[in-house]
């Protein structure tokens, strides 16, 4: 079932990039920025990642959390973003539980072929725990600038 605005963000526990779980409900009290890509080191989800890492010290004024997930490794998301520099947490969730939880693991086609993936998706999250604004088949530039823009107008 889709995840709409309006709705509480479902709750979880996953494996951060530091290998120590991380769980949602912990952040209560800040803005969280939760977004889904597909896999690291690619030249569009870098690209997004590094848009998100050149937001942060706004984000941070804003007192809001970035949050990655993918389906990757935690040795993977530790490589991605030393290389990148990246000041946020990325969360491991090689079984799917939670892409699928938030409706974000689905089937794909590339050149014909069909497979299942991560579609691209933020879901930005109030203080409260309310998914406020899903943004769904994100662009990977600017991307920042748009949830920046959102917090502001919601906050």
């Amino acid at each position: 079932m889709p995840i709409a605005a309006g709705q509480p963000a479902p709750d979880f526990t996953l494996l951060a990039d530091s290998g120590k779980p991380l769980t949602l409900s912990s952040l209560r009290g800040k803005w969280v920025v939760l977004y889904a890509y597909p896999k690291d080191s690619t030249a569009t989800c870098t690209v997004q990642a590094c848009d998100l890492r050149d937001g942060v010290p706004r984000f941070r004024r804003r007192k809001t959390v970035v949050i990655g997930i993918s389906p990757d490794s935690v040795t993977s998301h530790q490589r991605f973003k030393a290389k990148n520099t990246l000041p946020f947490t990325l969360l491991a969730d090689p079984e799917h539980v939670v892409l699928q939880a938030y409706d974000v693991w689905k089937e794909k086609l590339l050149y014909g072929r069909r497979y299942m993936g991560v579609v691209r998706t933020t879901f930005l999250i109030d203080p409260s725990g309310q998914i406020v604004r899903v943004f769904e088949r994100v662009k990977a530039r600017g991307h920042a600038e748009e949830l920046l823009a959102a917090i502001a107008e919601l906050a």
